[in-house]
């Protein structure tokens, strides 16, 4: 089977695949945004959700964004660093499926916001969740892509330690 390795776990190249759907999934709908919103544009979709166009020439809540520019090679090097070493990882690991959707969830929107950096030089971001006068950072698929491999990592891991009680 071409998409499974000899031990009946899915290979690498199904992974990568993921992958690249995540980073054509998340620059879709960046170039939607850009094309739609002009800077700082916002459109409401519920009393709880709003469109909006942002650029955060930082990394996640800003970090860094007030930095003079040289942030935004140090963040294009630390996501190539990351994907090349999420590679290494599940050829490592490949019949720990948890594991292995987790780093490609991370790597796919590491390498989308990448993609940003070197495009724009800085990271388009366009959800905005918020309540009550309270508003959450806007952020993107890269970043939701992120995020669920990281909630994936935790929950394998704690898996990992039960099944070894």
């Amino acid at each position: 089977m071409a998409g499974r390795s000899s031990g009946g776990a899915p290979s690498l190249w199904v992974w990568l695949g993921l992958a690249v759907m995540v980073v054509l999934l998340d620059q879709l709908s960046k170039t939607v945004i850009l094309g739609t919103f002009q800077l700082n544009d916002s459109r409401t979709i519920t009393s709880w959700f709003n469109l909006v166009r942002v650029h955060n020439s930082g990394a996640a809540f800003s970090f860094l964004a007030g930095a003079s520019g040289w942030q935004r090679w140090f963040f294009v090097g630390l996501g190539t660093a990351a994907s090349g070493f999420i590679v290494w990882m599940l050829k490592k690991h490949p019949g720990q499926k948890l594991f292995c959707f987790a780093v490609t969830m991370i790597m796919g929107g590491a390498i989308g916001n990448v993609v940003d950096r070197l495009l724009h030089g800085y990271v388009v971001d366009f959800i905005q969740v918020h309540y009550g006068g309270w508003y959450f950072p806007s952020f993107n698929l890269a970043d939701s892509a992120i995020t669920l491999g990281a909630v994936c990592l935790i929950l394998d891991e704690l898996l990992r330690v039960r099944r070894g009680r």
